[in-house]
């Protein structure tokens, strides 16, 4: 099967592609000076490749030429800005260079004013950010709403991530692209999207508000997402995390009979004052409550990292520090779209 997503990125999660060709829609990036930012591919088709300044392709959009904005390594996969480009410099960013910052000192910091985005072609194979997972039984209650077409009501529960951070529009936050892959995919489906996540929440936020957010609006799948802010320094140790998100789980099951996937999260900027560098155990943490109380999980983490195999953390953040870009929430829903029912 051949992917073609438009102004998304075409890779992932799907078994089956044409060998000879990946297209990719939407890749984000932050170019500093001259030096060349790595897309996830190599072997790019240089004649393929567009670059705009928006996300989507709208009418709004700056769209860049080669040569005289950008320079592209169609072998190494990169793409350079030209010494005379359009193409805002990241150097220029409040923030770039900073180590150990605290980004209150900083005003204006951000990155969405230097990100471009980038569609192209590669040669190469596929990267599998998430492998395909039989959730049929984790996710019953989703399952055979979705094929009767009875409503299937959706909350979203965490922090500012799941809130929607900085993405550009509400259709590009993560639970609603679910949302609209599940509407796809079960096209008679009556799929509704409630937010109820609060931003700078940790899971002792999440607990307190549980039942206005959660319970109170009768969901029949939750998708419940924190971490962040968790193991921010200061935040709620790993052993505590663990106990808040059983809370969570058990109390959802009990009082609405819903299904739950637990996500966890990606690593902020390391260079950020108030990171613990110690997401990977959250990670795990998250897997391991999934595991023992038999919820689905997302492995975001996981993902997020592969990507970060070739590419820096700045293309990723909208703000420099923890929340994810238009492509960063593409990436949350991909990995959602790997739990098969």
């Amino acid at each position: 099967m051949r992917l073609n997503i438009i102004a998304t990125v075409m890779l992932l999660t799907l078994p089956a592609v044409a060998a000879a060709e990946v297209r990719v829609s939407g890749e984000s990036l932050v170019l500093a000076g001259t030096t060349p930012g790595k897309l996830l591919y190599r072997n790019v088709r240089p004649d393929g490749v567009v670059v705009r300044s928006t996300y989507l392709p709208d009418k709004t959009a700056t769209i860049y030429e080669a040569g005289r904005d950008y320079v592209v390594d169609a072998a190494a996969g990169t793409i350079s800005r030209t010494s005379t480009s359009r193409i805002p410099d990241f150097a220029t960013n409040v923030l770039y260079g900073k180590r150990d910052f605290d980004h209150s000192q900083f005003p204006g910091y951000g990155n969405l004013p230097f990100t471009v985005y980038v569609d192209y072609a590669s040669d190469d194979t596929p990267i599998a950010l998430a492998e395909p997972t039989d959730a049929t039984v984790k996710l019953a209650r989703t399952g055979a709403a979705l094929r009767s077409g009875k409503p299937l009501k959706i909350v979203a529960f965490g922090d500012s991530i799941t809130a929607g951070g900085e993405a550009s529009s509400v259709e590009l936050q993560y639970p609603f692209r679910y949302a609209a892959h599940l509407r796809a995919t079960f096209p008679s489906a009556d799929v509704t999207v409630e937010n109820g996540a609060t931003g700078g929440d940790n899971t002792e936020q999440g607990v307190a508000r549980l039942e206005e957010k959660v319970l109170s609006r009768k969901p029949d799948l939750v998708l419940v997402a924190f971490g962040m802010n968790d193991h921010n320094r200061g935040g709620v140790d790993v052993d505590r995390f663990a106990d808040n998100l059983r809370t969570i789980v058990t109390r959802i099951r009990e009082k609405t009979g819903a299904d739950v996937i637990l996500l966890s999260t990606f690593p902020p900027n390391p260079d950020w004052h108030f990171g613990s560098k110690r997401m990977e155990q959250y990670a795990a943490v998250t897997q391991r409550v999934a595991n023992e109380m038999n919820v689905a999980y997302a492995d975001v983490h996981a993902a997020w990292m592969k990507v970060l195999d070739r590419k820096d953390a700045a293309s990723l953040l909208a703000n420099h520090i923890n929340h994810p870009n238009d492509f960063g929430h593409w990436l949350y829903a991909e990995v959602l779209k790997s739990l098969k029912f």
